[in-house]
């Protein structure tokens, strides 16, 4: 295992990605309470990931063909340009909600090119038996910034403003430069075929490889029904919980903390339960907390279910990317995880889109309960049609 490169690849990812939790906190919340409409604050959270079902693909042939190094680390420049142009406005004058929409969107672009060579690159940075491992190592620096980011948000929005919250996201982007620039990622051996018919040959073999065809379905499934829930925090603590600042910080940073603890905990589960298992285990208890969430009378009764749902939505999340690394062969590995980015971007902007407004209609907790009811009926609904279903993912890997 190259511990050195994975170490400083992880600490600069981690840096940066503690500001881009800060930014999503601080334009969550400025959005949700400059508008009151649960639909702007779902049309924001989507932009963001909605470019993924276009540009997802081509990212992840462009992963597969040219060097993963380079094109992470350019997409990750031209993030830090684009937070630090936003900053300079947001100094200047108060910006409406389509104009957070369309940087939303912008962002969202570079984002779908560059994350699956970021991706693609880990697997690289460890032994094959630790795989497992880097991924929760992964999950956890992520989700580490998604409590370290809101709580250092609801400290600062009100005494300082929200141009410092997302100057300090600009700048964070520079540790994952230094680090990309510190490692060395082994050469290997590509194949120089047309773009979109390396784009074609990954969708190809997602579909034709059983395991690969059922986490798919599987993660559509997840997002289209429960992943809404993160998009609308904002919507909720202002609509339904009173509104504040801090407390859309730290219903983020609940959520935050449970995802670390499953990434930390992630590759000693998969060994002792198998991947199979957490992933249907997840997918079966993310509708329960949401439930409980949707019910809680206030914010701070909410903290603990959200940190619940956060605990086993990335059980689940983890689980999707698990599969997709081990049965990927390494030449198609990038095109294999954009796949889960194109899913991920089209169901979750589709079903934010939904959402949203029906919380403006009938209330974000109906919604949101709503949804986790239809999304358990679903499963009990394969459970008994298909029952050995996900049975696939556990197959000898290709």
């Amino acid at each position: 295992m190259h511990s050195r490169s994975f170490a400083f690849v992880w600490t600069g990812g981690f840096v940066s990605n503690v500001g881009t939790w800060m930014q999503a906190t601080a334009l969550g919340y400025y959005t949700a309470h400059l508008t009151k409409s649960a639909a702007w604050s779902a049309l924001v959270a989507a932009a963001e990931f909605a470019p993924t079902a276009l540009l997802g693909p081509i990212g992840g042939a462009m992963a597969d063909r040219y060097s993963r190094k380079t094109i992470f680390m350019t997409i990750t420049i031209i993030q830090g340009v684009l937070a630090g142009i936003l900053t300079l406005i947001m100094s200047t004058t108060t910006l409406g909600a389509p104009v957070i929409a369309l940087y939303a969107l912008a962002n969202g672009c570079t984002f779908a090119i560059g994350f699956p060579s970021f991706q693609s690159v880990m697997p690289e940075l460890v032994a094959p038996e630790a795989l497992s491992s880097a991924i929760g190592l992964s999950s956890a620096s992520w989700n580490f910034g998604r409590v370290v980011g809101p709580t250092v948000t609801a400290l600062l929005y009100a005494p300082l403003g929200i141009a410092w919250i997302l100057g300090i996201n600009a700048i964070s982007f520079a540790a994952v430069v230094v680090a990309l620039i510190t490692v060395t990622i082994p050469k290997r051996t590509v194949k120089r075929i047309p773009i979109f018919a390396s784009i074609r040959e990954g969708f190809l073999f997602v579909r034709n490889e059983p395991g690969l065809r059922v986490m798919i379905q599987s993660l559509c499934w997840n997002t289209l029904w429960l992943a809404p829930f993160i998009g609308l925090i904002p919507a909720m603590v202002e609509k339904e919980f009173g509104g504040g600042e801090h407390a859309t910080g730290w219903l983020i940073t609940a959520q935050g903390a449970g995802a670390v603890v499953t990434g930390l905990m992630f590759a000693r589960a998969v060994q002792r339960y198998g991947v199979r298992q957490l992933m249907v285990g997840s997918m079966l208890t993310i509708p329960c907390t949401l439930i409980l969430y949707a019910a809680s009378p206030n914010v701070y009764v909410a903290i603990l279910p959200m940190f619940l749902t956060g605990l086993a939505y990335f059980g689940a999340l983890s689980s999707f990317s698990n599969i997709a690394q081990l049965r990927a062969p390494a030449e198609l590995r990038g095109r294999v995880l954009s796949l889960n980015q194109v899913a991920l971007g089209t169901f979750y902007a589709i079903a934010l889109n939904v959402q949203g407004p029906l919380g403006d209609a009938f209330g974000v907790r109906t919604v949101t309960a709503g949804a986790a009811v239809i999304s358990l009926c679903g499963l009990g609904y394969m459970r008994l049609r298909r029952p050995g279903i996900t049975l696939a993912v556990m197959s000898d890997t290709p």
